[in-house]
């Protein structure tokens, strides 16, 4: 299940990597789903992709696809701090709510105008350099580790690149199945940053 602010290309990630074609016009979702039989070890697997809409107007309809989800891609679109903002606000305590101990990786979306986007982030003395949105990502999956997520990877749905990676890295984690944990962990979020208290099972 892919989730994320709207404007993350979320449809246009998964309409992509299904058709091999970068989709030219947009169409707002609620929810939409695709299919693509993939090969894992020479044996077929039917991979399910859901898509959800980000907006607000959505926020009790959209977990509604959360159940028996294997693995959640949360999308942040490079060039937009918000969004990144928003993964650790709003996604994935969203997630973690709603299917504790499933894991997710955290997807950093370009495409064919992040110079544009690079461009409005600086005259708004935003980070407007790609690195910044790399470390950005890659801080927060190392924060989150705690909560399942499997780590930050950035891809461009316009050149195709890393796309595969993705949904390959995604695939590699909902095949493992999790290692139990000898201890429980209650989570809490203060200040948008996760606190992660390890109790010792009696």
């Amino acid at each position: 299940v892919t989730v994320g602010d709207g404007g993350t290309l979320k449809r246009d990630l998964l309409i992509t990597y299904t058709t091999g074609k970068f989709p030219d016009e947009y169409v707002s979702t609620v929810f939409d789903n695709y299919a693509v039989t993939i090969m894992v070890h020479d044996e077929p697997y039917t991979l399910g992709l859901f898509d959800t809409a980000g907006q607000e107007d959505y926020d009790r309809l959209r977990p509604l696809s959360y159940p028996q989800t294997d693995v959640f891609l949360i999308l942040a679109r490079i060039g937009s701090l918000a969004s990144y903002e928003n993964v650790r606000e709003k996604w994935v305590p969203e997630v973690v709510h709603h299917c504790p101990g499933v894991p997710f990786l955290i997807v950093g979306v370009g495409s064919q105008d992040d110079e544009e986007l690079f461009e409005r982030a600086r005259k708004s003395n935003l980070p407007h350099v790609r690195e910044d949105y790399t470390r950005m990502g890659e801080d927060l999956a190392s924060q989150l580790v705690a909560v399942n997520c499997v780590k930050y990877i950035e891809c461009n749905i316009f050149t195709q690149w890393q796309l595969k990676d993705v949904f390959n890295e995604a695939i590699a984690a909902a095949l493992i199945p999790p290692q139990r944990k000898k201890r429980r962990q209650r989570r809490s979020w203060r200040a948008g940053f996760l606190r992660t208290v390890n109790e010792t099972k009696e």
